[in-house]
C-alpha cells in the first residue's frame, strides 16, 4: 500500500462523492488482479507484486503514482463501477533512506502481459528516474507481448518505444533489473538493460520467447528453464547472479544498490566502519602455496583484506576464472577483481573477459575506485577458446581500461603473463599503473614452463634424461624471474609481505577517495 493510501479518510463536504469515488478507484487498484489470481501466486509459493515493493523497501515509504490507470467500467447511466487496473505498478521508494524509483509488473493481471498495460505508465516512471536521477529498479514478471493486443487497437504498430529513455538511464543512474517469473521478448529486455540483474533460480527464466513460439519456428519441444532458467544463463552470462527465492533477490537488490550513488552526479556513500586499517592477518603469509601446481582459495584472501563482511559478488556462476565483487576498505567502496586458480587456471576466457569489462566500466561509470588481485596465467589457450573468439574479447577490456576513470592498484600475488596478464590495469593517460607485488608473484610475456619447452624443445628432447634436462632449464629460468630482481629496476612499485596488504590499501583508498570527489564534476559530464 502506498503512503498516500496508507489511511482512508471519510469523505465529507461539497465533494463527498467525488472523494468516495476516488476510495472506490483506489480499492479497485489495490485489488489488483482478484482474490482468485492472487491465491494462485500464493499457492506457488510466489509473492504478488504488492508484496514484492513492500519486501523491497522501507516500510510505509512507496508513493505510488498512476493508481487509477487502467480500464474504468460504467453502468448504463455512465455512473462508474469499477476498474481493471493496469498490471504495472510504479512509483518512488526508499532502500535504507535513500530514494529508488519503481517499476513492478503485477503478474495477478494477464501474466504481465501488454495486453494489460499502459506503456506510457512504466515509460513515465523510467523517465523521472533518468530526469530526476535517482536509481531505478524493474521487479519483471512478464509474459511479454500479446497478440490479444491486437483485438484492443484495432490493427498493428511498429515495435518500438521512442519515449523510454532505456540507453539514457543507464549512463546516468544505477539499474537493477530482478526476473521473477517467465520475462520473454520485452520482459528479457527489461531485466538484461540493467547495470546488475537477479533470477530467482526455479522460478524465473530470462528469454527472447517462451517454448510455444520456438515449438512453432523451430517444431522443437523445450521446457522453459531450458530456455532461459538458471543454468541456462549460467552458460550465457546475461544475467549477473541467481537468488535461491525472491526473498535473497530483493536483499541482493539492497545490497548492490548500497554501493552505488544515486547517480553519475553524485559520490557513493561511505559508511562508518570499526574494522581496523591496519589489522594483519597470520595466514596470509602462506595464503600463496610455495608449490606452483597447487591451488588456493582467492575468496578467503579477499575476505581477510576488505572490511569484514563487505564483500558482494557479481556474476559468480559466469567466466568463473575470474572473481568481480563490490566491497569496502574501512568503509569507502570500492571494485574488485581477482582471478581464481580454481577454474581454467586463472586463465582469460571469453567469458573472464566480457565479465571484467563489464565490471571496469560500472566502476568507472559510478565513480568506485578498483583494487585488482592478480594471478594471471595468460589468455586460454586452444581450438575451443579460438573458436570463441577470445583474443576479440582481451581487445574490449583493453579498450575499457583505456576509457576507465578509476583510481586503479594492483596486487600482484603469483602469475602475470602475455598479453591478459598486461591488462591487469589502465595504462598511460591520466591514472598510474599502482601495482604492489607479494613475494610470490612471478611476471613476463610467458610461463617459464611452457617458454622452456617451446624455445628449448629440441636440446630437451636430445637430452639422455629430457625430464631432467626439462627441469634444469625451468629452474635456471625461474631463478631470474624473482619479483625483487624487477623492484630493483623499479619495475614493480614496491614488494610487501601479504599480512601488509590491507594496511596499505586502506592508505591507498583515501587518496583514491579524494581523486573521485574531484573528478565528480568531470565523470558526471560523461567527460
Amino acid at each position: 500500500m502506498s503512503a498516500q493510501q496508507g489511511q482512508t479518510l471519510a469523505p465529507a463536504g461539497e465533494w463527498a462523492a467525488e472523494l468516495a469515488e476516488l476510495q472506490q478507484r483506489r480499492a479497485s487498484a489495490l485489488a489488483m488482479g482478484g482474490a482468485q489470481a492472487l491465491a494462485r501466486m500464493r499457492d506457488s509459493g510466489r509473492m504478488n507484486a504488492r508484496e514484492r515493493i513492500a519486501a523491497l523497501i522501507d516500510q510505509g515509504s512507496f508513493h505510488e503514482m498512476g493508481t487509477l490507470a487502467g480500464k474504468g467500467h460504467y453502468d448504463a447511466q455512465g455512473r462508474y463501477s469499477h476498474t481493471d487496473p493496469t498490471n504495472a505498478i510504479v512509483g518512488t521508494g526508499r532502500i535504507d533512506g535513500r530514494k529508488v524509483a519503481l517499476h513492478v509488473d503485477d503478474y495477478s493481471i494477464r501474466a504481465g502481459s501488454s495486453e494489460g498495460t499502459i506503456a506510457d505508465k512504466w515509460i513515465y516512471i523510467e523517465r523521472l528516474a533518468h530526469q530526476l536521477r535517482m536509481p531505478l529498479v524493474r521487479l519483471v514478471d512478464s509474459a511479454g507481448g500479446s497478440v490479444k493486443l491486437l483485438m484492443q487497437l484495432g490493427g498493428t504498430k511498429i515495435p518500438e518505444y521512442t519515449t523510454w529513455p532505456a540507453q539514457e538511464l543507464l549512463q546516468t543512474v544505477p539499474v537493477v533489473g530482478v526476473a521473477l517469473g517467465a520475462c520473454a521478448g520485452q520482459g528479457a529486455v527489461k531485466v538484461l538493460s540493467s547495470h546488475f540483474s537477479v533470477l530467482v533460480r526455479g522460478q524465473a527464466q530470462v528469454m527472447a520467447a517462451g517454448p510455444h513460439v520456438v515449438r512453432q519456428a523451430y517444431g522443437v519441444e523445450v521446457d522453459k528453464n531450458e530456455l532461459g532458467g538458471h543454468l541456462a544463463q549460467r552458460k550465457s552470462a546475461l544475467v549477473h547472479n541467481e537468488a535461491e527465492d525472491e526473498a535473497d533477490a530483493l536483499a541482493q537488490v539492497r545490497r548492490f544498490l548500497s554501493y552505488l550513488p544515486r547517480s553519475v552526479h553524485e559520490l557513493a556513500p561511505v559508511v562508518a566502519c570499526d574494522d581496523d586499517p591496519h589489522r594483519a592477518d597470520d595466514w596470509l603469509k602462506d595464503a600463496v602455496p610455495r608449490d606452483r601446481r597447487k591451488i588456493y582459495d582467492p575468496r578467503r584472501i579477499l575476505a581477510a583484506v576488505f572490511d569484514q563482511g563487505s564483500l558482494f559478488e557479481i556474476g559468480r556462476w559466469q567466466g568463473g576464472s575470474l572473481l568481480t565483487l563490490l566491497g569496502r576498505l574501512n568503509g569507502v567502496p570500492v571494485g574488485v577483481i581477482a582471478n581464481d586458480p580454481k577454474v581454467q587456471g586463472g586463465a582469460m576466457t571469453l567469458q573472464a573477459a566480457y565479465k571484467m569489462e563489464r565490471h571496469t566500466r560500472l566502476c568507472s561509470q559510478f565513480g568506485l575506485p578498483v583494487v585488482n588481485f592478480v594471478d594471471q596465467p595468460g589468455n586460454a589457450t586452444g581450438l575451443e577458446a579460438e573458436l570463441a573468439g577470445t583474443l576479440l574479447g582481451a581487445v574490449r577490456l583493453g579498450e575499457a581500461l583505456a576509457h576507465c576513470r578509476s583510481p586503479w592498484v594492483s596486487i600482484l600475488m603469483r602469475r602475470c603473463f602475455g598479453m591478459a596478464g598486461a591488462l591487469h590495469g589502465p595504462k598511460g593517460g591520466a591514472r598510474l599503473n599502482h601495482r604492489f607485488a607479494w613475494p610470490s608473484a612471478r611476471w613476463g610475456s610467458i610461463p617459464i614452463e611452457g617458454g622452456v619447452m617451446a624455445a628449448h624443445k629440441a636440446e630437451i628432447e636430445a637430452a639422455p634424461d629430457p625430464a631432467a634436462r626439462r627441469a634444469e632449464l625451468e629452474a635456471h629460468y625461474l631463478a631470474m624471474t624473482s619479483p625483487f630482481r624487477t623492484a630493483e629496476k623499479f619495475g614493480v612499485l614496491d614488494i610487501i609481505d601479504p599480512r601488509e596488504t590491507r594496511r596499505v590499501l586502506c592508505d591507498w583508498v583515501e587518496d583514491a577517495w579524494y581523486v573521485v570527489r574531484g573528478d565528480l564534476a568531470q565523470r558526471s559530464a560523461g567527460a
